[in-house]
C-alpha cells in the first residue's frame, strides 16, 4: 500500500530551524521524484522543493532558495527537508508528495502540483515569537 507520512513540524521562533521527514512505503524512492509543498491559511498550495529519483537533481522555490535543503536516504525510505533561517511567512502545513512519472534513476524533478497525485497528510509548521 502506497503511503507518505510527514513528521517533524512544530512551533519555532523566527531564525530557527526544523527538519521535516517524509517516510514512504509501498514503492521505491529510486523510481520517483518526491516533492515538498506547503499551504498557508487562506492561500493556495505552493511547491517548495523536489528531489529526483536518482537524487542528483533538486529544485527550490525562490522563496526558500538558500534556506531550505532537500535530501533523501533511500535505505531508510525517507526524504528530508531541512529548513533554516525560518521566517513567519514559512508558516504553513507542509506536505510531501510522489510524482506520477516513474523511471528508475531519472533526474526529473518537477515542482508543479499537477505532476503529483499521491500525498501525505501534512505536518504543521508555525514560525512565531
Amino acid at each position: 500500500q502506497l503511503r507518505l507520512v510527514e513528521s517533524g513540524g512544530g512551533l519555532v521562533q523566527p531564525g530557527g530551524s526544523l527538519r521535516l521527514s517524509c517516510i514512504v512505503s509501498g514503492f521505491t524512492l529510486d523510481y520517483y521524484a518526491i516533492g515538498w509543498f506547503r499551504q498557508a491559511p487562506g492561500k493556495g498550495r505552493e511547491g517548495v522543493s523536489c528531489i529526483s529519483g536518482n537524487g542528483k537533481s533538486t529544485i527550490y522555490a525562490d522563496s526558500v532558495q538558500g534556506r531550505f535543503t532537500i535530501s533523501k536516504d533511500n535505505a531508510k525510505n525517507t526524504v528530508y527537508l531541512q529548513m533554516n533561517s525560518l521566517i513567519p511567512e514559512d508558516t504553513a502545513v507542509y506536505y510531501c508528495a510522489r510524482a506520477d512519472f516513474r523511471m528508475y534513476g531519472s533526474d526529473f524533478a518537477p515542482l508543479s502540483g499537477s505532476d503529483f497525485s499521491s500525498w501525505g497528510q501534512g505536518t504543521q509548521v508555525t514560525v512565531s515569537s
